[in-house]
């Protein structure tokens, strides 16, 4: 299989070396959580590539998503079941969306071209080195691209490529303001600015909250 996709991009692994490159495939970080899955709100879990167990550090050892996706799922369903019994609510039916007032865009370019300004910017800029240089600038244009997104969003009826979208650019501000905080190098974040670890200062996890994302 592998050889056959190589010779479909004109590549004969057998006389030429397989050009290797790096990629962004998975994120550390996530909703901030208990071993059981319980998140800051009383009732609200997370289990999986979603949330931050801990179990990672500053960087991910192989197969440890693994451990994520089942090892804390069933903690997380065990531990929500254990709630449900002992906390009888009555949720209310949840109500349709109230689009009123909006209009039904046809412009998908606009979604298509912020997403690919967005990934870009985030390779270029937040990728595996950094600088505060960078993520300054990174900040700035993806504050702005939000603020975009949002009078969009706010107008317009929605749609699950404009949903992906706002929350896509809402974790890459999260993502840099997470790396400005941190002045050192550690795993898998890499910067020219500080390249020493500093254990006495930032041997421990970032926390955001929503108040600090502007």
């Amino acid at each position: 299989l592998i050889f056959e996709k190589c010779r479909q991009f004109k590549i004969e692994m057998t006389s030429e070396p397989i050009p290797v490159v790096p990629a962004a495939h998975y994120s550390c970080g996530g909703v901030k959580t208990d071993l059981k899955g319980q998140t800051e709100i009383s009732g609200l879990y997370a289990c999986g590539e979603v949330t931050c167990t801990g179990v990672h550090g500053a960087n991910r050892l192989a197969s440890n998503s693994l451990l994520e996706a089942l090892v804390f799922a069933e903690l997380c369903a065990e531990s929500a079941a254990e709630f449900k019994k002992s906390h009888q609510t009555d949720f209310p039916p949840i109500p349709y969306w109230d689009d009123i007032g909006t209009f039904n865009s046809e412009e998908w370019v606009l979604i298509a071209h912020d997403l690919h300004e967005i990934k870009n910017l985030m390779w270029d800029y937040v990728g595996i080195v950094r600088s505060t240089l960078r993520l300054e600038r990174a900040l700035s244009r993806v504050r702005l691209i939000r603020q975009e997104i949002e009078n969009f969003y706010r107008r317009t009826t929605i749609t699950d490529p404009l949903i992906d979208l706002r929350n896509l650019v809402t974790v890459a501000q999260l993502i840099i303001q997470s790396a400005l905080l941190r002045k050192e190098s550690r795993g898998l974040h890499y910067t020219t600015d500080y390249l020493k670890t500093d254990d006495e200062n930032f041997a421990q996890d970032t926390v955001l909250c929503q108040r600090m994302v502007l």
